[in-house]
């Protein structure tokens, strides 16, 4: 157990054995809650740890009340040669974007590009972790989302009627690892907020301000404030472009109609999502390709830095580090969200999460 507000350590698998576990007790049949758990545990080897296991208690809640379907019936119900539109069924965010990126891999073999949309989907974690399956194939992949909750109001104004929506792309490399964006259009995710709450922690200045317009840095009080948009006016305008792509063309929620899920467990969230995949055999061959974004990477890398500068990094590259290192060492869970677990565990009548130590 955490002790002295210490994180605990756990590995990959034990995490994901314990969302399992609980995810099964809450009510999801065990092949699903496995796929629900792996993704999740990804997300926290990542360092995505406001997308991981700190948001179970909340998919719990949501799963007894009855606010998603534990049995959907996810499937196309539109269709053309390079696209297609994926009912979601009310189920897991996980199952309903994990299902439509395999229905755009496969359209991407044979059409060279594919665009998969889903409505009545779900909260489906870190964006990155669904453009990951495409890049492992050879593909392009770029993944927009409308957030679960509207944190952002439109440029000058005080009513919050869009969310984070986030973007990430993925592209392929050779020698390094594969080059992912992963990003919300806001200046900081909410589960950041979230996971800041949880560790106790200070937001920087400039994630929130409060309805003066002065910084809000205390994650406790985020509902007396709003997130700010990358670029000020410009990330405003990609925000509404994102859930334009991502929920009206799909005919999911957006504006007035995003259900705040942090408050709201009963009512389906019809969140929207969409896959955009790329097949690089479309345009030569990968090998080639790859080997340019390999050049490309090393002339950034050797780029002239400024003083004090030890490093330019690539976007995925620090990602790609911590899961390399929570891999070998253990992943940290944070005295407060260990707390959470231990009395959701007691809750569902399951095993706690017990801190395993790596071996040295």
């Amino acid at each position: 157990m955490a002790t002295d507000n210490k994180p605990i350590l756990v590995s990959a698998g034990q995490l994901s054995a314990f969302i399992a576990r609980a995810l099964v007790s809450a009510g999801l049949p065990q092949q699903d809650a496995a796929k629900v758990a792996h993704l999740m545990a990804a997300a926290d080897l990542q360092g995505s740890d406001g997308h991981g296991v700190i948001r179970l208690p909340q998919y719990v809640k949501r799963i007894k009340t009855g606010g998603i379907n534990t049995r959907p019936n996810i499937r196309i119900v539109s269709e053309r040669a390079a696209m297609a539109v994926v009912d979601g069924d009310n189920g897991m965010g996980h199952l309903v974007m994990s299902h439509a990126v395999d229905i755009a891999i496969e359209k991407a073999r044979s059409a060279g590009v594919a665009w998969v949309g889903a409505r009545a989907s779900n909260h489906a974690g870190p964006a990155s972790l669904y453009v990951r399956k495409p890049v492992e194939q050879d593909m392009i992949a770029l993944y927009f989302a409308v957030g679960n909750a509207n944190h952002l109001p439109p440029w000058g104004g005080m009513e919050m009627l869009l969310s984070t929506n986030p973007i990430a792309v993925g592209v392929p490399a050779g020698s390094g690892p594969a080059i992912v964006l992963d990003m919300a259009t806001t200046v900081a995710a909410y589960g950041k907020v979230k996971a800041k709450a949880k560790r106790g922690e200070q937001m920087p200045e400039g994630w929130m301000i409060d309805r003066q317009g002065k910084p809000l840095l205390d994650p406790t009080r985020a509902e007396e404030g709003f997130l700010l948009p990358i670029g000020g006016h410009k990330g405003y305008g990609l925000a509404l472009i994102v859930g334009l792509l991502a929920g009206t063309l799909n005919g999911a929620a957006m504006g007035r109609d995003v259900v705040d899920f942090n408050h709201d467990h009963v009512t389906p969230t019809n969140t929207g999502q969409a896959v955009l995949v790329i097949d690089l055999r479309a345009f030569g061959e990968p090998a080639v390709f790859k080997a340019a974004v390999d050049r490309l990477a090393h002339d950034l890398h050797s780029s002239e830095r400024l003083p004090g500068v030890e490093r330019i990094w690539l976007p995925g590259e620090q990602s790609h580090q911590r899961r390399q290192k929570y891999a070998d060492q253990g992943i940290p869970i944070p005295a407060g969200l260990v707390a959470d677990l231990v009395a959701l565990a007691k809750e569902l009548d399951i095993p706690a999460l017990v801190s395993e130590q790596p071996p040295t």
